[in-house]
């Protein structure tokens, strides 16, 4: 096997390299006058089963787009040169959230990117926490596989839950069934209980209602507050806040990708939230090391979870590393 990444040098495409005991890949990113770019893989990819790491985040130099494009023009170029097999790990999915019209004349963006990564040849799609698990099934056409976060942040959860009774929340209803899966994951791997409760929210012409309403009991308890992204920390935040009035004796907040955007670090520094844990699917380059997000922010690696799915699809999984 081959394994790409577009961006070699973030913590997660290190952490995959050494967790598989096999070097990236080299390849070729020239950029043009124009602003157009050429990539080109410096091994020869034919007969080989290839996997590329991109994750499709905005970056201070690029975009979301940028990222996507860059991804599926390489996609391209590793199948007109005969790569046997070609698996996308893709740590965040751009453009995963717009998954169902909600307005007249609204794009399905979702089914869109999917449409395009049919097109470049892609085999197979691994995607790291998906906004909306089933929209991404039904969207794609080619295999996809889905990794969920929560097995990211079991070393985290075990010690909160050494130290006192806990409860795992949805900040929203649009989150339940993620966090009612952490839950009975956690139940199992902790021989005990756990509590479970759920946020209001409802969104409307782009405002957000619901008050501070919680289904569930969470009296006394350290609250694992999961859900698949935080980008300005609205939502974490309110929902934190509805716990805390609800009895809850800590909140901590949980989230695959930190996109961190606008005023998160000012937000998230609220003291409703003790901590917020993130993976390193997105960067935390918008957290400046003065804010007030950066004392409680933890980064945990997700690179086991990549591991584990490529050793699988080499036929190896037995060889796969353990998670965390």
């Amino acid at each position: 096997m081959l394994i790409f990444s577009l961006d070699p040098g973030t913590d997660l495409a290190r952490a995959l390299s050494a967790r598989l005991g096999q070097p990236l890949a080299p390849l070729e990113d020239r950029a043009f006058e124009d602003g157009e770019h050429k990539w080109r893989p410096l091994r020869d990819p034919r007969a080989h089963h290839v996997f590329v790491l991109a994750s499709l985040h905005g970056r201070p130099e690029a975009s979301p787009h940028d990222a996507l494009c860059r991804l599926l023009m390489f996609i391209g170029t590793l199948r007109d040169h005969g790569a046997a097999r070609i698996t996308a790990l893709v740590p965040y999915l751009a453009y995963a959230r717009k998954d169902r019209r909600t307005q007249p004349f609204d794009p399905l963006a979702l089914r869109y990117v999917a449409q395009m990564f049919e097109a470049v040849g892609t085999d197979e799609l691994v995607v790291l926490e998906a906004h909306n698990l089933a929209a991404l099934q039904n969207a794609l056409r080619i295999p996809t596989h889905h990794l969920e976060a929560h097995l990211a942040f079991g070393t985290e959860a075990r010690a909160i839950a050494e130290r006192g009774p806990c409860a795992v929340a949805s900040p929203d209803p649009g989150g339940v069934k993620r966090a009612q899966l952490w839950r009975e994951a956690l139940e199992v791997e902790l021989a005990q209980p756990l509590g479970f409760a759920m946020v209001d929210k409802r969104r409307s012409a782009g405002r957000v209602s619901g008050e501070h309403r919680v289904a569930g009991d969470v009296e006394g308890t350290t609250v694992l507050l999961l859900d698949d992204l935080v980008a300005s920390g609205q939502t974490m935040v309110r929902a934190a806040t509805a716990l805390r009035l609800a009895g809850a004796r800590d909140v901590v907040a949980f989230a695959a990708h930190g996109l961190f955007t606008g005023e998160a670090c000012r937000v998230l520094g609220d003291p409703a939230i003790s901590r917020v844990v993130v993976t390193d699917s997105v960067p935390s380059f918008r957290v400046p090391a003065d804010s007030a997000l950066a004392s409680k922010l933890t980064v945990v690696s997700a690179a086991a979870l990549f591991a584990r799915a490529v050793n699988e699809r080499c036929g190896s999984p037995a060889a796969a590393p353990p998670l965390p």
